[in-house]
C-alpha cells in the first residue's frame, strides 16, 4: 500500500487540486451562474502564492490566504461588472477574464517571471493538507446542498423571477457564487504551485477550462459528488490510455459528447436515478406483496 502510495502521490495531488479547481465552476453553475471565473482566479492564487513565498518568503498559509482574499476581491468586482450578463455572454465574459489573467502573467515582467514563470516556490504544504482543506471544502458544499440554503439555490437556479418573488436575493446569491468561485480557483492554484514548486503561464491557460467543464459534464453538476467523480476519471485516465498516443484527445472528446447526449445528469444522475428506481421496485414489490391473499385461504365467516 506504501509502495503505491508513493509510486503515484503526484496523481493523488492532482486529483484533490482538479477536485478543488472543477468544484470552482461547478458551484456557479449550481447556482444558475454559467461562468468560467474561477480559472483566472486559479492563476491568480498560483502566482500570488509563489510570488509571496518565493519574494518575499511567506509562510504557505499567509501566501494562499493572501491569494484568494485578491481572488475573492476580483471576483465580486467581476460579479458588479457583469451583473447584467447571462447565458453564453456570461460565459464569453468569463472565458476573456481568464485569457487576461493568462496575458498578464506573460507580460508581467520580474514579477510573474514572464513566459518562463517562476521557479522554487518551496513551502511546507504536504499531500495530508491538501486532503482536510479539500474535507472541508466538501462538508460545508454538501451543507450547502440541503436544507434552506440548498432550497434557496435551486430556486435561484431554476427559477429566478420566482425566487425573487419569494424574497429571495437573487442577486446577492449570484455574486456569492462568484466569490465562492474565486475562492475554490485561488485555493486550487496556490496548493498546486506550493506542491510543484513552479508555475508558468502554460499552466493556467483554456485548457484548464476545458478540464474542469469536462469533469463536471461527466461527473454531474448538481453536486460536489459529481465533480469528485469527474476529477478521479480524468486525473487517472491518461494512464490508462496511453496506448493511444495522440489519439487521447479524442477519446476525450468522444467521452464528453457521449455524456452530455446520452447521460445529461452525469455519471452521478445515472447512479442516483437507478438507485432511485431500485428503490421504486423495492416499494412497489413490498406492496404487492401485502395485498396479495395465500391461496386456499378465507377470511373469517365468508361461506365457501
Amino acid at each position: 500500500m506504501i509502495a503505491w502510495y508513493d509510486t503515484n502521490i503526484i496523481l493523488i495531488q492532482s486529483t484533490f487540486v482538479g477536485l478543488l479547481m472543477a468544484l470552482s465552476l461547478q458551484v456557479p453553475i449550481r447556482f444558475g451562474v454559467f461562468s468560467f471565473a474561477g480559472i483566472g482566479c486559479y492563476g491568480i492564487g498560483a502566482y500570488v502564492a509563489a510570488i509571496m513565498t518565493i519574494r518575499y518568503e511567506w509562510p504557505a498559509a499567509a501566501a494562499i490566504g493572501a491569494g484568494m482574499l485578491i481572488a475573492g476581491v476580483v471576483g465580486y468586482l467581476l460579479a458588479l461588472t457583469v451583473r447584467r450578463l447571462g447565458g453564453l455572454y456570461l460565459g464569453m465574459a468569463t472565458i476573456a477574464f481568464d485569457l487576461i489573467v493568462g496575458v498578464l502573467a506573460v507580460n508581467g515582467g520580474d514579477l510573474t517571471g514572464g513566459p518562463s514563470g517562476l521557479f522554487g516556490a518551496l513551502a511546507d504544504v504536504t499531500t495530508l493538507h491538501l486532503v482536510l482543506i479539500s474535507a472541508v471544502v466538501i462538508g460545508l458544499l454538501a451543507y450547502s446542498e440541503r436544507g434552506a440554503i440548498g432550497r434557496r439555490v435551486e430556486a435561484v437556479r431554476e427559477d429566478p423571477e420566482l425566487a425573487a418573488s419569494m424574497g429571495i436575493d437573487v442577486r446577492r446569491h449570484r455574486q456569492a457564487a462568484f466569490v465562492i468561485s474565486a475562492l475554490l480557483g485561488a485555493c486550487a492554484g496556490g496548493l498546486n504551485v506550493l506542491l510543484r514548486t513552479t508555475i508558468a503561464p502554460t499552466d493556467i491557460g483554456f485548457s484548464l477550462v476545458v478540464l474542469a467543464l469536462t469533469m463536471i459534464i461527466v461527473g454531474g453538476s448538481r453536486s460536489w459528488a459529481g465533480a469528485l467523480i469527474g476529477a478521479m476519471i480524468f486525473t487517472w485516465l491518461p494512464g490508462f490510455l496511453e496506448f493511444s498516443g495522440q489519439w487521447q484527445k479524442v477519446i476525450y472528446g468522444v467521452i464528453v459528447a457521449l455524456a452530455a447526449i446520452w447521460v445529461p445528469g452525469g455519471l452521478l444522475g445515472m447512479m442516483t436515478d437507478a438507485y432511485r428506481s431500485w428503490q421504486r421496485s423495492r416499494r412497489d414489490a413490498g406492496s404487492g406483496d401485502g395485498d396479495r391473499t395465500p391461496l386456499g385461504s378465507r377470511a373469517e365467516g365468508t361461506p365457501a
